[in-house]
């Protein structure tokens, strides 16, 4: 049997047909435009104390679009890279605080950090090298941009408040 395995970082967006909603969010980008609305009064960051640029935990956001295309590329490929392994990331990290400041760009809405305690065992930098991906399949994030991510969401929001 052939197989792969691809490891997404923090995918995140919307197509125009699907989006993501929880009831109880979880997910950095829902949550901070979920803070735009009466939805949320304020969005809760996780630890304001790592050694990062801004003191809040830096992620990588893909595109789910890109996510998409990664699949299929993989599965055109499969015989070829049958057993391997791929990381699916834009080799950008952006920090908690580098989300809000972009939502409130995309939504031209005040968005409110409340600080909050550290996760257990959050990392403070979560990044890995998508080379593999981009060498052996030719893959390269297209729709990746932060503020493309947030503003697919936020339309998507937009056009379903119910979820």
């Amino acid at each position: 049997m052939n197989y792969l395995s691809l490891r997404y970082f923090n995918a995140a967006g919307a197509s125009l047909e699907r989006g993501e909603t929880h009831h109880n969010e979880t997910h950095l980008i829902p949550r901070v435009l979920q803070a735009t609305s009466a939805q949320a009064p304020h969005v809760e960051v996780f630890g304001s104390d790592y050694p990062t640029s801004d003191g809040t935990c830096v992620r990588d956001y893909v595109h789910v679009l890109d996510i998409a295309d990664a699949h299929l590329r993989a599965l055109e490929a499969i015989d070829r890279v049958a057993g391997s392994s791929f990381n699916v990331e834009t080799g950008m990290g952006h920090s908690i605080l580098d989300v809000v400041e972009a939502s409130r760009r995309v939504t031209g809405r005040e968005i409110s950090p409340r600080a909050a305690q550290r996760r257990p065992r959050d990392l403070a930098v979560l990044l890995a090298s998508g080379e593999k991906l981009r060498r052996e399949l030719g893959w390269q994030p297209s729709h990746s941009f932060l503020e493309e991510i947030i503003a697919s969401a936020w339309a998507w929001m937009q056009k379903h408040s119910y979820g």
